[in-house]
């Protein structure tokens, strides 16, 4: 029992909290960011002002994750972001591949509280800041309305990744609002700011079930009445959709999406609940007989607010020219996606207007700090770009990995005594693309280049090594070419391959065969062609398809074999599933009406599992990509996806003991083993209402184990899912030999290793 005495005032209770790195904004780009810098020895306090972290990924909003992948609706190939995102989303593959939000928030939690070194506050906000009269931040001030504590928060560097840019407003750094015009930027799709708007307005989502008997629905006084003629789109509207399948369900582009969000979120349950009774109760929708209205957000999905301005500025020219950048630490694939102000009200025919570019784009360093105050990290959908950039940028893969870039920053300045902008200096700023490169992150046009790397100076073989060519395997299933359809194949310099296929025929005809590459070797939009031929075929099973081919390259690159439509024609195809190989299928051009600033191109792109499957196809032995495609030797090359090449040691489908070696002609003294392993860089993992059909990658390792030159065993693992093993020895390793041994995989694939990498004990850093 207590009593308290009554007093004129009290102050709420106050803790004083200091820490290296403050993080205010706990969605996926804060997340990340608090997950690398606890794993780079930084002490961090990760501020979120809701009850999970996440932000719009999480069951409070539940939008899927989506990057430079796109659905897979795009060129981008093998394009899922690295680093602690990719672990994220792996992991919540493996727990949760039906895509349920309420699970990816335990798979957020679990990963968090598993960090020492990142203090978590949770429903707790941000509302004021100290500069102590300088350009630095000294601390924040936030609290927390569930335990009525307000926090002090020190720290010598903050990143605000905060969505609406708290830190970086009451700091003062100059932001942009709205869109710019064409001419600023040499922006041709800049919007008119009457007809189409200048923001992205807000999106509440909802679910339904199936009860198995009828549910009846009484609207709240507050639904929006008559919506057929209130919502020129309402024909769109599904019982068979659910969620944020429903993202154009969206309102507020026209109002200050900072300070109007209450007004916003209103609007948008006023819109849901009125879609709701229409289809429930309009008579034109039979099937929602049995259907209640399971959930509906309380928290809106914002899209835009304000974006701050750094040292340099992304633009339109950056993505579609895919601009080349010194200070390069992340990158972006997203369509340019801008959607009309008037969201559901906008009597436009579609949700959205969507750009791509022909491969991903580099994100400059510059965009991510501001020289206004120089211990502030920017990141998320706030960095440094223009309007019709942010439609690119804003998406929560992309704003992830660059979180994961600045997180990396501030730890090489706590470390160093640096301030953020120190590290645009091209060494210290190629330190900081190393160190991230190390963790798993992928920066366009850059390999690992790590002076740290004891296995850069070994020699490297394998038990057995898979040739260009799947002659060896049974060809059990068929591929009708009822479109053209395409393998990807890995060519190198000089001449081109002949290819043998097999094929039913139904009557006699011809197939067009081309072999299509890109204009820039590093993209996956095929364009050039480097030769065609047209095969006669004769009516019957198992006909055999002789392509000789003529031309060269000049380097190597990804080839496209390209198969016409002929629905005539069924191509032979295997089981097996073999890193950086695919099949892609032509399905639509982007072609804009008029002169918007971007191009024109086909998309190729991949059916998902469990279709897509490989064409059996047979090569001449005697063409030299035919046994270096996947040489041991490309597991040390400093790239762990396929981009010109696989970039990865694949063993032969029979081979009984997989085993790839690293030999020293000195003894190494290792203290740290890092694998990467092929978790399906194509595959995007939307994180929510999207089910995937596997759980782990078939091309994944499951288990391996590692034996030095005495064949003792140093490290034996089992069940191994994700992209990156990092292996710290309790005991420092002397020898003049490594062997990684593949006990099984994952899926109906040959054993493949992205990349291999060792470290002295005192060189372990940045290996997470």
């Amino acid at each position: 029992m207590e009593t308290h005495r009554g007093e004129a005032r009290r102050a709420n209770h106050e803790i004083a909290v200091e820490a290296d790195l403050c993080i205010v904004g706990g969605g996926l780009a804060g997340t990340s960011a608090a997950i690398t810098a606890a794993r780079e020895g930084l002490s961090v306090v990760l501020v979120q002002d809701r009850p999970v972290l996440g932000g719009n990924g999480s069951s409070e909003v539940r939008l899927w994750t989506l990057g430079a992948t796109s659905h897979n609706n795009n060129n981008n190939r093998w394009a899922r972001e690295g680093g602690a995102i990719d672990e994220i989303l792996v992991e919540n593959m493996f727990r949760n591949r039906e895509g349920n939000p309420v699970l990816f928030d335990t798979v957020l939690l679990d990963i968090v509280a598993a960090e020492p070194r990142i203090r978590l506050l949770l429903n707790t906000a941000v509302y004021e800041i100290d500069k102590g009269g300088s350009d630095e931040i000294r601390s924040v001030t936030a609290f927390n309305s569930q335990n009525s504590t307000r926090y002090r928060i020190s720290a010598p560097l903050f990143i605000d990744s905060s969505g609406d840019g708290i830190v970086a407003y009451q700091a003062g750094v100059p932001f942009r609002f709205g869109a710019e015009k064409p001419d600023e930027f040499g922006e041709k799709f800049a919007p008119d700011p009457e007809m189409y708007g200048e923001r992205l307005g807000h999106s509440i989502f909802f679910y339904t079930k199936d009860t198995g008997e009828p549910v009846r629905f009484v609207a709240p006084d507050y639904a929006l009445k008559d919506v057929p003629t209130t919502i020129p789109r309402y024909r769109d509207f599904s019982v068979h959709q659910n969620g944020c399948q429903f993202w154009w369900i969206e309102y507020g582009g026209r109002l200050d999406t900072v300070h109007d969000t209450e007004k916003i979120k209103w609007e948008l349950w006023k819109v849901v609940l009125g879609v709701w009774n229409h289809i429930k109760n309009s008579g034109d929708y039979p099937d929602a007989e049995n259907l209640t209205l399971e959930w509906v957000g309380a928290v809106p999905g914002k899209r835009e607010s304000r974006r701050f301005e750094g040292y340099s500025m992304l633009t339109q020219p950056d993505i579609v020219e895919q601009r080349h950048h010194e200070d390069a630490v992340s990158f972006g694939g997203w369509s340019i996606d801008l959607h009309p102000a008037d969201g559901v009200y906008s009597d436009r025919p579609k949700g959205c207007d969507q750009y791509h570019a022909k491969g991903v784009f580099q994100i400059p360093y510059g965009t991510m700090i501001t020289p206004h105050t120089p211990n502030l990290l920017l990141a998320g959908r706030i960095i440094s770009s223009s309007h019709v950039a942010f439609g690119s940028t804003r998406v929560m893969g992309t704003c992830s990995h660059g979180a994961q870039a600045v997180a990396m920053a501030a730890a090489i300045c706590r470390e160093q005594g640096l301030r953020p902008a120190d590290l645009l200096a091209p060494p210290r700023v190629r330190e900081l693309q190393r160190r991230l490169l190390r963790t798993g992150q992928y920066i366009p046009g850059l390999a690992v280049d790590d002076p740290d790397d004891l296995a850069r100076d070994a020699a490297v073989d394998a038990s057995t090594t898979m040739p260009l060519d799947l002659s060896s395997l049974p060809a059990p299933l068929r591929v009708q070419l009822d479109r053209s359809r395409a393998m990807m194949v890995p060519l190198c310099e000089g001449a081109l391959p002949s290819l043998r296929l097999r094929a039913d025929v139904a009557s006699d005809t011809t197939v067009r065969a081309r072999l299509l590459a890109g204009a820039k070797p590093f993209n996956f939009t095929p364009e050039v062609v480097l030769d065609e031929l047209t095969v006669e075929l004769r009516r019957g099973p198992d006909r055999e398809v002789k392509l000789s081919f003529s031309g060269s390259l000049a380097g190597p690159q990804y080839a496209f074999l390209v198969l016409d439509a002929n629905p005539e024609v069924r191509v032979h195809a295997v089981r097996e599933r073999v890193t950086g190989l695919m099949t892609v299928a032509k399905r639509h051009r982007q072609a804009p009406e008029e002169d918007l600033g971007v191009e024109e191109f086909d998309f190729w792109t991949p059916d998902r599992r469990p279709s897509g499957h490989l064409f059996w196809f047979a090569a001449d032995p005697e063409y030299p990509g035919y046994t270096r495609a996947y040489e041991p030797a490309q597991a040390i090359n400093g790239i762990d996806r396929p981009i010109l090449t696989p970039n990865a040691w694949v063993a032969r489908c029979d081979d009984p003991d997989p085993t790839l070696r690293l030999t020293w002609s000195e003894p190494q003294t290792i203290g740290t083993i890092r694998l990467a392993f092929d978790t399906d860089w194509n595959h995007p993992m939307e994180s929510a209402l999207m089910g995937h059909p596997e759980s782990a990658m078939p091309y994944c390792v499951r288990d391996y184990e590692i034996v030095d030159a005495t064949g003792r065993s140093v490290v034996t693992v089992q069940d191994n899912h994700q992209t990156l093993n990092t292996h710290r020895l309790a005991e420092a390793l002397t020898t003049t030999e490594l062997a990684v041994r593949v006990h099984d995989v994952w899926g109906d694939a040959p054993a493949a290793i992205f990349g291999i990498r060792c470290f002295s004990p005192d060189a372990a850093r940045s290996t997470p």
